[in-house]
């Protein structure tokens, strides 16, 4: 491949704190570059990541003649993760997709608005005067405890499904260690153990929750395997994004005029878009050539895989003049931080309702809301989000 080499390490923490100076110093390279400390090419531009993530030349299964055994001490967690709709491709992917979305309709996540609102007033109301972690305080337990309230199981075992799925999700940070690894694992097994007795219960005595329609789906239905996985994707796709997205988009807003946005409802939605766009949850998606595929001057070989780089694409200058700067007002164009095309996020509605009623009513109860404490991103690329965000009413 003729692309230009871009040295940025993953785990250097001026990176991970601002990686936006690094994207646009890939960006003046090409369109795609060869990501040294990814060891693959990363696509740049909002056109070429676009393209990438809805050509279906490109996808998330890994082909089968590079599909290795895994190491022994890794294997419970892959025997879920190869069940995820997230990593496989059609048939199979159409197949759980459709079964997933039957039960995680639209209709039932535009339901949950009265109740997201009742909960994000009760987490509002009860900060205290004094200095307190806002992730902590609100934005960690409006997502999980609603989460919980879609598949059915108890609200005070939100904590204990958020830890493992942070577990889980650590699998796939740069500079992971054999310790995070064991986590991931043993979070694994405690969540599969825990959804496997939730679901024989579901069975017994369905109610009308998420679990149970997925538990009783007829004909075709989702083998126990896949059941588990999907539903702790359906977990990580209904507050991992959340909970990051809220934590910026306070960042960006305490203290700044943009915060009166919140309090209208035909600005309110383009104001979360912006968020989402200009720092987004998620900065890198990757995907598999399935054949040779031809980029700008270079080809993707088959079997070769390529970085999607989320975060520079939403940040793209053809695509947005001052892609830079933070505008809640700006014309609203597609970005890609839910993903595009047939792994597009399956969380992104439910995701979205939650920051609009959480933005509003945090800035409605608490208009003079300050940050009291340099914010501070936590160690988790390829994820973006704060690891606390103190702030005073």
């Amino acid at each position: 491949m003729t692309l230009a080499h871009f040295d940025q390490s993953l785990t250097d923490l001026i990176f991970i704190q601002d990686p936006y100076p690094s994207y646009e110093r890939a960006r003046t390279l090409g369109d795609v570059v060869w990501w040294d400390a990814l060891g693959m090419p990363a696509a740049i531009s909002h056109s070429v990541v676009s393209a990438i993530l809805k050509d279906r030349r490109f996808g998330r299964e890994v082909p089968a003649e590079q599909v290795h055994p895994c190491p022994a001490h890794l294997a419970p967690f892959y025997q879920i993760e190869t069940h995820s709709m997230l990593e496989l491709e059609p048939p199979r992917h159409t197949r759980l997709r459709k079964l997933v979305l039957r039960a995680f309709t639209s209709a039932r996540i535009a339901g949950l608005a009265p109740e997201i609102e009742n909960l994000a007033t009760e987490l509002v109301q009860a900060l205290p005067d004094g200095p307190v972690d806002f992730l902590v305080a609100v934005g960690q337990p409006l997502p999980a405890r609603i989460i919980c309230r879609l598949l059915g199981v108890p609200e005070d075992d939100a904590p204990q499904l958020v830890s493992w799925s942070n577990a889980m999700v650590a699998m796939y940070q740069a500079g992971r260690s054999k310790a995070s690894e064991r986590k991931a694992v043993a979070a694994t097994e405690e969540f599969r153990s825990y959804l496997n007795e939730v679901i024989v219960h579901k069975r017994q005595h369905p109610g009308e929750d998420l679990l149970s329609a997925l538990s009783d789906v007829e004909g075709d239905a989702l083998s126990p395997d896949e059941l588990i996985a999907n539903v702790i994707l359906l977990l990580n796709a209904g507050h991992e994004a959340t909970v990051h997205t809220l934590g910026n988009a306070v960042r960006l807003l305490a203290g700044s005029s943009h915060r009166a946005v919140t309090q209208d409802e035909t600005t309110l939605p383009g104001l979360v878009e912006e968020v989402l766009r200009f720092d987004p949850p998620l900065h890198i998606f990757t995907r598999y050539a399935y054949e040779d595929v031809a980029i700008e001057s270079a080809t993707i070989e088959k079997g070769q895989q390529i970085a999607c780089v989320l975060g520079a694409a939403n940040r793209d200058p053809a695509v947005w003049p001052d892609a830079a700067q933070f505008n809640p007002t700006r014309p609203a164009k597609t970005h890609t931080s839910f993903g595009a095309g047939l792994h597009f996020c399956v969380g992104a509605p439910l995701a979205r309702l939650e920051i609009q009623i959480a933005l509003k009513t945090l800035f409605r109860h608490c208009p003079d809301l300050t940050i009291v404490e340099p914010p501070r991103f936590a160690d988790i690329y390829h994820f973006h989000g704060l690891e606390r965000l103190m702030i005073a009413r």
